[in-house]
């Protein structure tokens, strides 16, 4: 007999109990999916939910070409009938809250980026980590593995609160009004998987600024966001935030609303929890494309947004945790491993002063600094992962962030140590120099691994950075300082929007032949916060998009005014003057003259959108009924497991608490405030679905709410619990379920057929 122990049993004693709880969970999930107890679309809203994604994928190539090596072919994915989940293997993206990591979180993203996926991290444009090319099979013992070092890859995806992203300088910049990163970590914990974020109709983003004037916050384009305030009071100091809602880019970018001036820091979990009340009772839910809290906002208007949450905030029952925290936002989190010793005359490898004049900051901390380690696409290959954490190591105290820009940075390096440090991350491949500059461009994975990606943003990034990298040394310093983002589509994944220029990928029909393209975006602000959105200038063919970098940066520093912004230029001269300049470069010649224009970047084959595909960005919207509903399926599956080994007693009380499940999810269709006490669920239940006979089916009367009755009533009995009674109360169980299936059909029905009276009766009336 082996006695191989599976990751489940190795890492037993290693796991929060929450977390091993949440993935037991979820395998238990996909086990009752394979057996068609779970319907394909409750099942691919539960897998977003943990970080999994459908990716787009080619004959075990990367979409960009680039050869895929050790790769885990499909088995089949989780099939029902014609239905699967994943017909090759997908993304999982791993929650990293405000970026912080340590060297042991890395030393296992590492190694799980080669025993899973293709053998890189990809840092994303919220701090998040994604594997690209995982298989579902995989993921139970990877999210157990990341676990055991305090990561989670809960509500990564899906229609819930994403990661909670903060500047990855906070504590450290010399400009922050305090340190935002408390307030992002306890934000994170609250908010994850808390009751109130389970019912949004789409996606809900965070995140913390310690300052109004600097891009690492990106506060405006969120849907909250939280820029560090302090206001003295009868001479006495206090901590707040000036709070925003509703921003968000995507196809139509909004810029976020000011809600408060001055909101105080122990009011930020609670008008946190108030306005996710409110937008998943308000926010629309039928409507993908309208149903992120940014069309709320703008249709409620501010000021009535504001007064419905107050109104909100002023009904929730106190929860301790909203102030807990706060009692150690003042003590010192990160110390130093080393003194702080200034640069001055040590002697310096080459290549080390156009690092240091790039990748280097200096903190408010006198003799430390921040060091940008620069990543080409926000990828990091494992060997080099597991290097930069033994660097973390040797020079600071595991103070580690990922950024916004797809960097990583190591705080608290003492200034003498950057010479040793750059030789270091030179010799790993990681001494880049250019970070935060024109050559650090910013992509989303487009055409490389997402469904939606319609041109190559990664192609055409990895092009510009080569071009502009082999002439920096040459560029002016008011180019230098401009940021380019790329986007394989409108959804500004690669945030498009708030660069200097931007571009997204588009097609276009020519002689027959479908062409890639990007739409030109310039004028956009990353600084304040990103404080505005850049506007189109015109679709160009992919392969002439370097041209227009030129062009339009030449003409920048050509006939700029002294002193004058891109932002600023670029209005003044305005947009007609701008078509101008890449009028030439939108022409695309005959294909049998350059067959080149009908090809992406980085893909040789021509140019089509036919492996396009259905995006999950947020899948689709499951109401928090048929979640609940989802839940008392998983329990009752535990039920029979208990029953299995034996345990009888524990299988009669599991089958109970799937009854209450299931029950509770009808209740909350109409009282949505309900407690979560058994009492109180079954009292409700009987009220509004027993007495009024909405629950009774036609044929079994009132037998099948009679067994969560009499289950209750017998919990009380403290005789033995044998095999015959335990069997018996599974089956009740699975009866009484399909029962509450079969009921919220109705309700949905009964819904759907009101909605449909009320329109009619409408129109009939503007009739």
């Amino acid at each position: 007999m082996s006695n191989a122990q599976t990751w489940k049993e190795r890492l037993a004693d290693h796991m929060p109990p929450d977390l091993a709880r949440e993935i037991d969970i979820f395998e238990t999930q996909m086990e009752l999916r394979r057996q068609g107890k779970i319907d394909e679309k409750v099942f691919a809203e539960t897998r977003l939910r943990r970080g999994i994604y459908g990716q787009r994928y080619d004959n075990g190539h990367r979409h960009d070409g680039v050869k895929v090596q050790k790769l885990k072919l499909p088995s089949g994915g989780l099939t029902k009938g014609p239905e699967t989940v994943w017909d090759a293997p997908g993304m999982l993206r791993i929650k990293i809250p405000f970026g912080g990591l340590n060297a042991e979180q890395m030393e296992v993203l590492a190694d799980l980026s080669e025993e899973y996926s293709d053998g890189v991290s990809h840092v994303t444009t919220r701090q998040d980590i994604q594997y690209h090319f995982v298989h579902i099979d995989d993921t139970p013992s990877l999210m157990r593995r990341l676990a055991a070092v305090a990561i989670t890859t809960r509500e990564a995806c899906g229609n819930v609160v994403r990661n909670v992203a903060a500047c990855p300088l906070a504590g450290v910049c010399r400009d922050e009004v305090f340190d935002v990163t408390p307030y992002a970590k306890a934000c994170s914990r609250f908010l994850l998987g808390h009751p109130d974020t389970q019912d949004f109709g789409r996606k809900f983003k965070v995140a913390f600024s310690g300052c109004v004037q600097h891009p690492c916050g990106l506060t405006s384009m969120h849907d909250m966001g939280g820029i560090a305030m302090k206001k003295i009071v009868d001479g006495e100091e206090h901590r707040g935030f000036e709070f925003y809602v509703g921003g968000g880019l995507g196809a139509v970018p909004y810029k976020a609303k000011l809600f408060d001036e001055f909101l105080p820091q122990e009011e930020l979990l609670p008008v946190a929890q108030a306005i996710s009340r409110v937008f998943a009772r308000l926010g629309e839910k039928k409507n993908r494309a309208r149903a992120r809290i940014k069309f709320l906002v703008a249709n409620l208007g501010i000021d009535e947004f504001r007064r419905i949450v107050l109104e909100e905030r002023q009904k929730l029952t106190p929860d301790p945790r909203w102030t807990d925290f706060l009692s150690g936002v003042n003590a010192q989190t990160e110390v130093p491993l080393r003194r702080g010793v200034s640069l001055n005359g040590s002697e310096r490898p080459e290549g080390f002063d156009a690092w240091y004049a790039t990748n280097v900051y200096h903190q408010r901390q006198p003799g430390y600094v921040v060091a940008t380690v620069n990543l080409p696409l926000g990828d990091i290959t494992a060997d080099q992962l597991r290097a930069l954490a033994e660097i973390a190591r040797r020079f600071v105290k595991e103070t580690i962030r990922t950024t916004v820009e797809q960097n990583i940075v190591l705080r608290w390096v003492s200034e003498g140590d950057l010479p040793e440090l750059y030789s270091a991350l030179k010799a790993i491949g990681l001494g880049e120099p250019n970070a935060g500059t024109i050559v650090d461009v910013t992509a989303c994975p487009g055409t490389d691994t997402c469904k939606l990606g319609i041109a190559s943003s990664r192609g055409l990034a990895r092009e510009l950075r080569q071009r502009l990298s082999e002439k920096s040394l040459e560029l002016d310093s008011a180019v230098k300082d401009l940021r380019i983002k790329v986007s394989g589509c409108f959804n500004s994944c690669g945030q498009h929007h708030i660069a200097d220029i931007g571009f997204y990928g588009i097609s276009r029909n020519i002689n027959g032949y479908t062409v890639p393209h990007f739409q030109v975006m310039l004028g956009g602000k990353l600084k304040d916060n990103a404080g505005a959105y850049g506007l189109a200038a015109g679709a160009v063919p992919s392969k002439r998009i370097p041209e227009v970098v030129t062009r339009i940066t030449e003409r920048y520093v050509r006939d700029r005014q002294k002193g004058e912004s891109f932002q600023d230029f670029i209005g003044r001269i305005g947009k007609k003057e701008v078509k101008a300049v890449m009028e030439d470069l939108t022409h695309v010649p005959p294909h049998n003259v350059d067959p080149s224009y009908y090809t992406d970047w980085g893909d040789p084959r021509e140019f089509t959108l036919t492996d396009m595909g259905v995006g999950e960005c947020a899948g689709e919207v499951i109401s928090q009924a048929q979640f609940t509903l989802a839940a008392s399926e998983r329990e009752l599956f535990e039920a029979q497991l208990h029953f299995d080994s034996g345990d009888f007693k524990k299988a009669v009380w599991t089958a109970y608490s799937a009854m209450v499940q299931a029950a509770q999810a009808l209740v909350k269709t109409q009282n949505y405030d309900i407690s979560n006490s058994d009492d109180a669920i079954l009292g409700e239940f009987k009220q509004r679905f027993c007495d009024t006979q909405l629950f009774y089916d036609k044929y079994a009367g009132s037998k099948f709410a009679d067994y969560l009755f009499k289950a209750r009533d017998a919990l009380t009995n403290n005789g033995n619990i044998g095999k015959e009674l335990a069997l018996q109360r599974i089956q009740e169980a699975q009866l009484f379920i399909d029962a509450a299936h079969s009921c919220y059909n109705k309700l949905s029905s009964m819904k759907s057929a009101s909605r449909a009276s009320t329109s009619a009766a409408t129109s009939a009336g503007e009739g």
